[in-house]
């Protein structure tokens, strides 16, 4: 069977270059282009990878073959007999889990950061072949990738194998020492990678991960839809993100957020991490499998639009929480405090009041992912609000359909009608299957909450599951101006919309000097806000640029945006059997 023959060698660590060739059996008669993709699956933003391609070169039997540049990610080759072979340099050096890294000691690449795609030959079979770095000493050196091996033995160098184009570059892949962990879930071996130092107690990392992975299989039903799953995490001093795959998972996370031997508890850090593991798992199925329309056919060389990324992202936030309080890994107060704090930054975003969910989900490109000094007050994540309207409407369909009908019920016919079959999913899809297995007309609930500005009727929805939600002051007391100052400093970050810092005329990158005569250092502005009275007028001093800045405010009273949650102290039957049934307490 013919197949595109890809090669990468870690050709220069010192330099953090790649050495990446492709071999084309029978190039296109009329010229074979060659492109990288300039954005990757599930995360919108266009990157540009073929920016880091430090030269392009191409061959055949007869020779050097000219090539010329196209546009800024495609190669056009001279017609020429084949085999064709081209052969070009990658920049390394971006320590995310979006493109490509390479040192003396570690590797790591997203395969759209790396692979050209030979244009008409995207459905034919792959071959790949890594090769261990050059120049430094790789002894020790492992691969850690789910990609298909092809005569490369386990955790080595070698011969992989893939599908097609688009399954190449869907399994990232780890380069160096690492540690493995492994355990099971739903009869399927998975694995966590760990790159980076830390003591983490990788015993209660396995116990923990199999207890989440094993509820989100029986939530849509076993076995799970991969033969191995596997977690590769970067461990660095600070960080946090990860990016879904078909079998996989590339996360970062902050080494104080792993769980220390011996320390027998949950931090927040840990919960977060757990948080986020659930996430990506749960895109397993919901966005690598039941996935939407525009995806399946994407062009990965522009944007590709769509309103529903809050069914995909905001219900995979919903469910990566609830996953959680379900596996026994918080309590209901610890869920109503992450529902709580989620609810409030919702609530702490002007922007909600002129962004919809569905605006949200199609402005990804160009808002949500180049976010600037006026974002709070413009734009809404469709992962925040979008988990908040899933919170709501599984509680709608549960109370509404008397019990029949939850948003389990809804991903689990997703699941079987879209994801098993590999059809994708048609623009809101999820919409059509709530109402089609409730019964119930929700077409007010969507047109208000995902393409109108409403917030979500938490307070109403969850004192029927027998949870408190009040809505009130941020604790403290004092005054309120409405910025945000950046971490650790006095550089104004962002000043919100109908404030007192606004109506005095402070902007971001205003560098604040004094409040009220008394210089303000680090945290000091939140003290001196708590001595201070609504409606008092106070002079703040500020650079900006080199230029000092006097400003008259006159404080706010500060705004009831902050939400407390908690379990009533004693719900009646029914609604406390409500509650379990939605927790599975």
């Amino acid at each position: 069977m013919e197949s595109i023959q890809y090669r990468i060698t870690p050709s220069r660590p010192q330099a953090h270059v790649f050495t990446v060739s492709c071999r084309v059996a029978h190039p296109d008669p009329a010229g074979q282009v060659f492109t990288l993709p300039a954005w990757t699956p599930g995360s919108y933003l266009i990157r540009d990878f073929a920016r880091q391609v430090l030269r392009f070169e191409a061959r055949s039997p007869d020779g050097t073959v000219a090539v010329r540049k196209l546009d800024k990610s495609s190669w056009r080759c001279a017609p020429c007999a084949g085999p064709l072979t081209v052969e070009y340099d990658v920049y390394g050096w971006d320590d995310s889990v979006r493109a490509a890294w390479l040192d003396g000691t570690r590797g790591f690449f997203n395969g759209s950061a790396v692979f050209v795609q030979p244009r008409g030959h995207e459905r034919l079979a792959v071959a790949l072949d890594l090769e261990p770095p050059q120049g430094v000493d790789a002894a020790h050196w492992r691969v850690a990738t789910t990609l298909r091996p092809a005569g490369a033995e386990p955790w080595g160098f070698g011969r992989y194998a893939a599908d097609d184009y688009a399954d190449l570059i869907d399994h990232p892949v780890e380069l160096g020492e690492f540690e493995v962990v492994e355990f099971a879930a739903g009869g399927v071996p998975h694995q966590l990678v760990l790159s980076g130092r830390h003591r983490a107690d990788t015993q209660c990392l396995a116990a923990d991960l199999a207890r989440i992975c094993t509820q989100q299989i029986e939530l849509f039903g076993a076995p799970p839809p991969m033969a191995r799953y596997l977690f590769l995490v970067r461990v660095v001093k600070k960080g946090y993100g990860g990016l879904e795959h078909r079998d996989s998972t590339a996360l970062i996370c902050a080494r104080e957020d792993l769980p220390v031997r011996g320390e027998n508890k949950m931090t927040r850090g840990y919960r977060s991490f757990l948080g986020l593991c659930s996430h990506e798992y749960f895109h397993l199925w919901n966005v690598k499998r039941i996935q939407p329309q525009v995806f399946a056919t994407a062009d990965l060389a522009h944007e590709v639009y769509t309103e529903d990324l809050w069914a995909y992202e905001g219900v995979t936030s919903y469910y990566d929480e609830l996953t959680l309080v379900r596996a026994g890994l918080i309590d209901l107060a610890g869920y109503c405090e992450m529902l709580a704090e989620a609810a409030t930054r919702l609530w702490r975003t002007p922007g909600r009041r002129r962004q919809s969910l569905a605006e949200s989900s199609f402005d990804a490109w160009t808002k949500f992912y180049r976010p600037d000094e006026n974002t709070p007050n413009a734009v809404l994540s469709y992962y925040n609000k979008g988990a908040l309207v899933a919170l709501c409407l599984d509680l709608k369909l549960r109370l509404d359909s008397g019990g029949r009908c939850d948003l389990d019920q809804v991903m689990r016919a997703l699941w079987q009608r879209y994801g098993q079959p590999g059809v994708p999913v048609p623009e809101r899809g999820l919409e059509a299957m709530a109402q089609e297995c409730s019964g119930l007309d929700l077409r007010d609930f969507f047109a208000c909450l995902v393409r109108g500005t409403e917030d979500p009727p938490l307070a109403e929805l969850l004192s029927a599951f027998g949870i408190e939600a009040q809505l009130c002051q941020a604790p403290g007391g004092g005054a309120y101006l409405g910025l945000r100052l950046a971490p650790g400093g006095t550089q104004v970050q962002h000043v919100l919309d109908g404030t007192p810092a606004q109506a005095a005329g402070l902007s971001a990158g205003d560098v604040l000097v004094a409040f009220d005569g008394l210089r303000v250092e680090g945290q000091e502005l939140d003290r001196l806000l708590a001595a201070s009275v609504p409606g008092a007028r106070v002079r703040v001093h500020a650079f900006r640029r080199d230029e000092l800045m006097d400003f008259e405010v006159v404080l706010g009273e500060r705004p009831a945006d902050t939400w407390l949650l908690r379990p009533c102290a004693d719900p009646d039957a029914e609604t406390l059997a409500r509650r379990r049934s939605w927790l599975r307490q």
